[in-house]
């Protein structure tokens, strides 16, 4: 009797201690922190669930950065650059004024205007006067008064010597303070030309007028002519 007892005594406390050791091995097992969480590629997780990037970020995570606005395209004044429509003739407000030269010391300019003249005019004309002349500079003008008669055609003809680069032809009425162009020539670089064959610059009116004839550089500077012709 008395070894039954102690033999039961001994099965039960291995028991116990075998449970005790089996319940600290679990015990231990649960205080293991927990692995990150790897969403896939293009999601985050929130905490609970792995969600889109479209979705909002969670509580307390940085906003993008906003996409940087587009740089405003430079205005004309900006760019230095001036717009003009298409098509659009000489405006006949005249610059500042060149320096006037006798003909004979323009003749880097003016030796160019009678093959021009040949190529443009229209046959039978003459030679009105004489060349006009100038030293200029970029934007200056220079202005002649040309009179013309009834049931007369006209060509006017025009060069600059390098380094012009735009040289431009206007006709406007001799009347003060009328900037309306009667004609101006279509051509660009460093000659101009009114009334090109087969075609001419008609005088329309029964009576004898004056018209204004300018010549502008544009673009460059140096010495330019121009020369009147009639039929």
């Amino acid at each position: 009797m008395y070894l039954r007892t102690h033999l039961l005594l001994a099965l039960t406390s291995t028991g116990i201690a075998a449970l005790a050791l089996a319940c600290g091995g679990d015990e231990k097992e649960a205080n293991v922190a927990p692995q990150p969480v790897q969403c896939p590629p293009g999601q985050f997780f929130d905490g609970q669930f792995c969600q889109y990037q479209s979705q909002p970020p969670p509580t307390g995570a940085p906003a993008p950065a906003p996409a940087p606005a587009p740089a405003p395209a430079p205005t004309a004044a900006q760019s230095g650059t001036t717009q003009t429509p298409a098509g659009s003739v000489h405006t006949s407000q005249a610059g500042p004024n060149a320096t006037p030269l006798d003909p004979s010391a323009a003749a880097a300019a003016t030796v160019l205007l009678t093959p021009l003249a040949q190529q443009h005019m229209v046959a039978g004309s003459k030679a009105v006067g004489s060349a006009i002349a100038g030293q200029f500079e970029t934007g200056q003008s220079m202005t002649q008064q040309v009179q013309m008669q009834p049931g007369k055609c006209y060509t006017i003809v025009a060069a600059g010597a390098p380094p012009v680069g735009e040289l431009n032809l206007q006709l406007t009425p001799a009347i003060p303070g009328v900037n309306l162009t009667a004609a101006a020539d279509q051509d660009t670089g460093a000659t101009a030309v009114i009334g090109k064959k087969p075609n001419c610059f008609r005088w329309a009116l029964p009576a004898p007028g004056p018209m204004n004839l300018i010549m502008s550089v544009t673009a460059g500077n140096g010495i330019a002519a121009a020369q009147v012709f009639e039929k």
